[in-house]
C-alpha cells in the first residue's frame, strides 16, 4: 500500500512538546529518551523508513514499571492529539451547519417559512447514556477540558490567564497534573458517579453552548425559531440489566439537574442585575416592569430609580426559593430578600419576558431579544428546572413479571404469563379502562415489583416537581408485542400518569425498542395492531407522534455490519405507511453507539442516509461512552455536532430525494441481495462455528475489560458466556482492542465478491446515501484494524488448530473486504478520498501498535497465572490507551 506523510498541526506538535517535557520532568531522562526510542521507531515503520522486521521497537527492555510509564505516556499523547483534532475542526464535516443547509434547501426552491414550519413541530435530542466505554476517569477529562481552555486563549494570543498565570506555563501545569493523576478507578463507577459526569457536561458545555448556536440559527433563518433541540438522558433511568438504578437513582439525578440548571439560571440573573442599571431618570418605564418591581420587595435605596434592577431581585429571590424548594438546599448566593418559588419553567419565563418587553418597548430590542437576556430566555426554553429530559427503561420481561404478580395479588389473573397474546391484550385494556388501582399499599410483593412501582411514583412526583418534560419516554427493551407496551400503561396507571377516560391520556409515552433482526423485521405489525387499539390512537392522534426506538447494537451483534445497516433502513422504511394510516406522527431513536459496529460514524451522513420521509423533523440519537467526550468534550466540538445533527436533519426531512424510483428499487433489490449474503457469512462464523465462542474470549481481552471500572452495568445480561447474552458494548470493544473490529465489516467483502453487476455496486456507491455511507464507516473501520496485530492476539487462544482455522477466516474475510471496497469506491488505498480523515488516523496508528504488543505480552503472562499487580494493572491501562487512540472503539 501505498505511503503518504503523517500529518501533524501545530497544536499537536506544541502540546506533543509540553508532553515530552513534563516526561522528562517527572519521570527522568533515561524514561524519556526510552519512551521516544520506541515512539520514533514506531513512527519509522509507519512512514516505511525501513522495513519492519529491521527496526526494533524496544519493548523487550522495559521494566514492568516502565511498561506502565510508557503506556501512561502514549496513553497521554492520544489524549492531547484527539483535544488538538477537535479544536482544529477536524471532525467538522463540510457543509454541516444549518446556515449552509438553508442554502441547499433554497436551491431547491425550499424557502425559509417552510423550515419555519418544519421547526415548529421540530425535535432533535442527543441522547446522553452511561454506557461503559468511557474508560477515562473524570478527573483526566477535567484536566483535558482545561486544557482546551488555555489553547483557546493561547489561540487569542493571550499571554496571561485571568489570573495572572502565564499561558504556556498553564497549560505545562495541567499536563504535568495529568501525568500524576491516577488514570484507573478503585472501585467499580456507581450510578451517582454516571449522573455527576453526564451533569459536567450538560451543565459546562450544553448550557453555554445551545443559546449561542440558537442565535445564530435565529440569524440564519430571519426569525427566531422554536426550541426544536434539546438534550436527552439515560442515565438513573436506564434500569435495563442494571440493578442498581432504583427510584432514588431517579431521585437523585433529577435533582442534581435542577440544581445545576438552577445555579446557572441564578447566576445570569445576578449578572443581569449588575448590566442593567437603567434609571427612571434616563428611561421611560413599563407598567409591567414598574408593577415587577414594586412586587420585589426590594426597596434599597441605592436602587430606588433602577426598576430592572429592582425587578431582576425580586426574580433572584423568587428563584433562590425556586432551588430550595427543588433541591432541599439554599441557594449559592441566597440573597436577603424573600419570595415564593416558580410553580413552573414558564412562570419563570414570564417574568424574564416582562423585563424584555419592557426593554423592547423603549427601543432596546437588542437589549431584550440578544445578548445575557436573550440567551436566559432561551435557556429556559431549552433546559426549563430539569435539564435534560430523562427517559425510563425497563425490559419487557420484567414488566410482564411484575404485571402478572399484581394482577395475581388483586385476584385478577391468577397466572398472567400463561395466557396467549389476545388474551393479555383484552385483559390489560380492561384494567386500563377502570380507574381502580391494582398496587394495595396493605399488600406484600417481590422485591422488583416493589421497585418498578416506586419508579412509576417517583416519575409522577417529578412531573409534579419539574414539569412533564422532566421525563416523557418509558422505552421498552425487547419489544415483541402490544402486550408488552399496555403492560407500561398499567404500571403508569398506577402512579396516576395514564388517565382512563371517553379521552384518555398517557403522560408518558410507551415506546418500544426493537433490536433484533428478527424485531425489527416484525416491528411494522406490532405498530399496526398498536395503533389498532382506539384509545392508543386517541393517545397519538392527541400527542401528534409515536416514537419508535431501533437498536443498532444488538441488531448487529444478531446479523453483522450490512444485514444490521439495511435491517434498520429497511425497518424504518415499513413503518412509514403504518404512521400515516393512523394520521401519527414518526419519531425515530435511533440507539447507536460509538464503533461502527454499534452504528456510531458520521451522524451528518448518517441522518441524510434514513430513507425518505421517516425523519420527518423528529429524530433522537444516543450518545454513548467515550464519544461524549469526543463530541461535547469543549464548547467548540458541541457547536460542531450539534450543527452537524441540526443541518443533517434539515436537509433529510425537507430536501427534495435524489433517486428515481426506478433508480431506488435496483438499489434496494441489490441491498438485499448483498445483506442476504453477508448475513450468512457472519452468522456462519460468529454462531455456526465450533469453538467460536472460545476463540473470541481467549483472543480477545473481553475477561481483561470486565476488570475495569468503567460503569454500573453488567456486562453480560444472564450468568452466562453465551454470545448472545453478551452486551453489545464489550463485544464490540473486545474486538476493537485487539484490533479486528470484526463487527464493522465481516461479511461485507464476501458480499461484495459475490455480486455480479460491479458497475450497480459502483453506481449505488456514488448516487445512495445510504450505500455511500455505509461504505465510509466500513471503510474507518478498516483503516483502524490491523490483521498483523490481531495475529498476536490470536496466538493467545490454546487451541492452536481451532486457532489457526478460525483466524484464517477472519484475515481472509478482512482482505476480501478491503480489496472489495476499494474496487467499487476506486480508490488505490484506503481512505485516499479522505484526507483529514486519513491523517488523523495515521497519527495514531505508530502509538497504538506499541501498545497492543505490550498488552498481548501482559495478558501471557497474566493468564499463565503470574502474580504481579503491575501486571493487571499494566492490562487495564493499555485498554484505556488502546481505547483513547482509537477513539470510537466501542
Amino acid at each position: 500500500m501505498a505511503s503518504t506523510p503523517i500529518a501533524n498541526n501545530s497544536d499537536i506538535r506544541f502540546l506533543g512538546k509540553v508532553l515530552g517535557d513534563v516526561i522528562r520532568d517527572y519521570g527522568g531522562e533515561a524514561l524519556f529518551r526510552r519512551i521516544e526510542y520506541i515512539r520514533a521507531a514506531s513512527v519509522d515503520r509507519h512512514r516505511g523508513v525501513a522495513g519492519a522486521d529491521k527496526i526494533d521497537p524496544g519493548l523487550d527492555r522495559l521494566s514492568l514499571d516502565e511498561t506502565l510509564e510508557f503506556v501512561r505516556s502514549f496513553m497521554l499523547f492520544s489524549m492531547l492529539a484527539n483535544l488538538a483534532e477537535d479544536r482544529q475542526g477536524i471532525a467538522a464535516e463540510p457543509g454541516a451547519d444549518v446556515e449552509h443547509a438553508i442554502a441547499r434547501l433554497k436551491a431547491h426552491g425550499i424557502g425559509a417559512d417552510q423550515v419555519a414550519q418544519l421547526l415548529d413541530n421540530a425535535l432533535i435530542a442527543p441522547v446522553l447514556t452511561a454506557h461503559p466505554t468511557e474508560v477515562r476517569r473524570k478527573s483526566m477529562i477535567d484536566h483535558r477540558n482545561r486544557i482546551a481552555e488555555l489553547m483557546r486563549l493561547r489561540d487569542e494570543g493571550v499571554a496571561e490567564t485571568p489570573d495572572g498565570d502565564l499561558v504556556e506555563e498553564a497549560i505545562l501545569r495541567q499536563v504535568a497534573l495529568l501525568w500524576q493523576t491516577r488514570v484507573l478507578r478503585f472501585e467499580r463507577l456507581y450510578v451517582a458517579d454516571e449522573v455527576e459526569t453526564a451533569l459536567s457536561y450538560l451543565s459546562d458545555v450544553f448550557l453555554p453552548t445551545l443559546p449561542a448556536l440558537y442565535a445564530r440559527w435565529d440569524r440564519a433563518l430571519g426569525s427566531r425559531v422554536p426550541p426544536f433541540l434539546k438534550p436527552g438522558n439515560w442515565i438513573g433511568g436506564d434500569r435495563d440489566g442494571n440493578p442498581f438504578v432504583t427510584a432514588d437513582s431517579l431521585r437523585l439525578t433529577l435533582a442534581r439537574s435542577a440544581e445545576a440548571v438552577l445555579s446557572h439560571y441564578l447566576d445570569a440573573v445576578h449578572a443581569l442585575g449588575a448590566e442593567l442599571s437603567i434609571s427612571n431618570h434616563r428611561a421611560k418605564i413599563d407598567a409591567a416592569v414598574a408593577a415587577l418591581a414594586d412586587m420585589s420587595g426590594d426597596n434599597a435605596a441605592s436602587r430606588s430609580d433602577e426598576p430592572y434592577r429592582r425587578a431582576l431581585s425580586g426574580i433572584y429571590a423568587r428563584l433562590a426559593a425556586t432551588y430550595r424548594y427543588l433541591t432541599g438546599k439554599t441557594a449559592p448566593r441566597p440573597g436577603a430578600l424573600k419570595g415564593r418559588p416558580y410553580h413552573d419553567p414558564a412562570a419563570f419565563r414570564a417574568d424574564l419576558a416582562t423585563v424584555a418587553h419592557g426593554l423592547a418597548a423603549r427601543g432596546g430590542e437588542s437589549l431584550a431579544s440578544s445578548g445575557a437576556l436573550g440567551r436566559l430566555i432561551r435557556s429556559v426554553d431549552i433546559f426549563g428546572f430539569h435539564l435534560a429530559t430523562l427517559d425510563l427503561r425497563q425490559n419487557s420481561a420484567v414488566h410482564e413479571r411484575v404485571i402478572a404478580e399484581l394482577l395475581k395479588i388483586a385476584g385478577v389473573e391468577a397466572d398472567y404469563a400463561a395466557l396467549d397474546e389476545d388474551a393479555r391484550i383484552a385483559l390489560l385494556r380492561r384494567e386500563l379502562a377502570s380507574p381502580r388501582p391494582l398496587a394495595s399499599r396493605y399488600a406484600s410483593y417481590s422485591d422488583e415489583t416493589a421497585s418498578e412501582l416506586a419508579i412509576v411514583h417517583a416519575a409522577a412526583e417529578a412531573h409534579q416537581r419539574y414539569g412533564v418534560a422532566a421525563i416523557r419516554q418509558y422505552i421498552v427493551s425487547m419489544a415483541q408485542s402490544v402486550s408488552d407496551l399496555l403492560e407500561v400503561h398499567v404500571l403508569l396507571k398506577e402512579a396516576g400518569l395514564y388517565i382512563p377516560g371517553d379521552a384518555p391520556q398517557a403522560h408518558i409515552m410507551a415506546v418500544p425498542l426493537f433490536e433484533t433482526i428478527g424485531d425489527l423485521d416484525a416491528a411494522p405489525a406490532i405498530m399496526r395492531a398498536w395503533f389498532a387499539l382506539p384509545e392508543v390512537a386517541a393517545i397519538g392522534q392527541a400527542r401528534g407522534h409515536q416514537e419508535v426506538m431501533i437498536g443498532y447494537s444488538d441488531s448487529n451483534k444478531d446479523g453483522g455490519y450490512l444485514t444490521s445497516t439495511w435491517g434498520l433502513s429497511k425497518g424504518s422504511t415499513a413503518l412509514k405507511p403504518v404512521f400515516e394510516e393512523a394520521g401519527i406522527g414518526m419519531q425515530l431513536f435511533h440507539g447507536r453507539g460509538g464503533a461502527v459496529g454499534r452504528g456510531g460514524g458520521s451522524s451528518f451522513q448518517a441522518i441524510q442516509a434514513q430513507p425518505a420521509g421517516t425523519v420527518q423533523g423528529r429524530i433522537r440519537i444516543t450518545e454513548q461512552g467515550e464519544v461524549i467526550a469526543a463530541k461535547y468534550g469543549t464548547r467548540e466540538s458541541a457547536a460542531t455536532n450539534l450543527e452537524a445533527m441540526a443541518s443533517a436533519t434539515l436537509l433529510a426531512s425537507l430536501e427534495p430525494q435524489r433517486l428515481s424510483e426506478a433508480d431506488a428499487n435496483r438499489f434496494e433489490a441489490a441491498m438485499e441481495q448483498l445483506s442476504g449474503t453477508a448475513f450468512k457469512a457472519y452468522r456462519d462464523l460468529v454462531y455456526g462455528t465450533d469453538g467460536f465462542r472460545s476463540f473470541f474470549r481467549q483472543m480477545t481481552p473481553i475477561a481483561e475489560i470486565a476488570g475495569l471500572k468503567i460503569g454500573s452495568r453488567p456486562a453480560s445480561r444472564k450468568k452466562s458466556d453465551a454470545i448472545e447474552d453478551l452486551r453489545a458494548i464489550p463485544w464490540v470493544f473486545s474486538w476493537a482492542q485487539a484490533r479486528v473490529m470484526l463487527p464493522g465489516w465481516f461479511g461485507v467483502g464476501e458480499a461484495l465478491a459475490a455480486f455480479p453487476d460491479r458497475g450497480l455496486l459502483r453506481e449505488m456507491a456514488s448516487d445512495w446515501p445510504l450505500f455511500a455511507s455505509t461504505l465510509a464507516n466500513l471503510e474507518m473501520v478498516l483503516a483502524k484494524s490491523d490483521m498483523g496485530i490481531a495475529e498476536r492476539y490470536a496466538e493467545l487462544v490454546q487451541d492452536r488448530s481451532l486457532a489457526d482455522s478460525i483466524f484464517f477466516r477472519i484475515r481472509e474475510g478482512w482482505h476480501v473486504t478491503h480489496d472489495q471496497l476499494l474496487d467499487v469506491t476506486g480508490q488505490a488505498r484506503l481512505l485516499e478520498k479522505h484526507p483529514a480523515l486519513e491523517s488523523s488516523i495515521r497519527l495514531r496508528l505508530p502509538y497504538i501498535e506499541p501498545l497492543n504488543l505490550l498488552q498481548v505480552e501482559l495478558l501471557k503472562r497474566h493468564r499463565a497465572g503470574e502474580s504481579d499487580p503491575k501486571i493487571e494493572q499494566g492490562i487495564l491501562l493499555s485498554i484505556n490507551a488502546i481505547a483513547t487512540g482509537l477513539r470510537n472503539s466501542g
